[in-house]
């Protein structure tokens, strides 16, 4: 039961999967380039989380919001929410928040923030990235503050999601490489385009970009499986389907729900 809730929770904090889909090398700091924003405040996704398409474990929501910096840089609010269901809630309740703010025009993370609750466990992990010095301040619940120097503009667990929405090699067939900070480490995350797939979900049918990647850093969800992600194949670039291979089965976040987005999909 460990290494099934194990995998559910990671899952249910879909804040979730770039950042752990990673090969063992250095990060390479880049300028951020995006070709046109794939998302827009109000872009409200519901997904269920389920073991092997057969019981639901969780419900999660990813939010896009609209906000501002002290100094008055426009920023989009990337805030996602989950909770647990059925036995799962029996047994282990879960119940986290994770929020990413990141620079609207340039797209790279300015603060990330988590609270968890996991059965009788709390934990908050607070990052803020300084970018003139360099570095990545990290509180983990009350201990002392932990520095680690930066790449120039990265992706945290979350931006890293909606970053890659926006690179057109997305739909080009080519290998993509984002740089993502988490938990004190900095990785290249390689993506790779699997091919043009057909997914049907209770939100609808939606013909998807497949992509696959290599999670190397064990410890983040307790076994060595791949991550498969499904994108729609338009503009938009929403995660409809998301799939975690375990030892007993496979985590599947299936898209429900659409809201504040372009009409074809009301």
């Amino acid at each position: 039961m460990k290494l099934k809730q194990g995998a559910f929770i990671f899952f249910l904090c879909v804040a979730l999967p770039l950042s752990y889909m990673t090969w063992a090398r250095p990060a390479v700091s880049t300028e951020v380039k995006t070709a046109k924003r794939a998302f827009a405040p109000g872009e409200k996704l519901t997904y269920t989380v389920s073991w092997s398409s057969i019981i639901d474990a969780g419900i999660a929501v990813m939010e896009v919001k609209e906000g501002s910096t002290t100094d008055g840089r426009s920023t989009y609010n990337f805030v996602t929410t989950t909770h647990s269901i059925g036995f799962l809630e029996q047994v282990f309740p879960v119940r986290d928040r994770v929020e990413s703010i990141v620079d609207a025009e340039g797209l790279y993370s300015l603060s990330f923030d988590l609270q968890e609750l996991h059965g009788k466990k709390r934990r908050t992990r607070k990052t803020t990235f300084d970018y003139a010095k360099g570095i990545a301040v990290e509180v983990l619940n009350q201990d002392p503050p932990e520095t680690t120097p930066t790449p120039t503009h990265v992706q945290d667990a979350l931006s890293s999601l909606y970053y890659v929405r926006t690179l057109p090699e997305l739909t080009g067939g080519k290998t993509i490489i984002v740089d993502v900070h988490d938990s004190d480490k900095n990785w290249s995350v390689e993506v790779q385009i699997q091919g043009k797939e057909t997914v049907t979900t209770p939100a609808g049918k939606f013909n998807t970009v497949k992509v696959k990647t290599y999670p190397k850093y064990e410890g983040v969800f307790m076994n060595k499986g791949e991550i498969y992600i499904w994108f729609t194949d338009d503009e938009l670039r929403i995660p409809v389907r998301m799939q975690s291979t375990i030892a007993i089965g496979s985590i599947v976040a299936t898209l429900t729900d659409i809201q504040g987005i372009s009409k074809r999909y009301d």
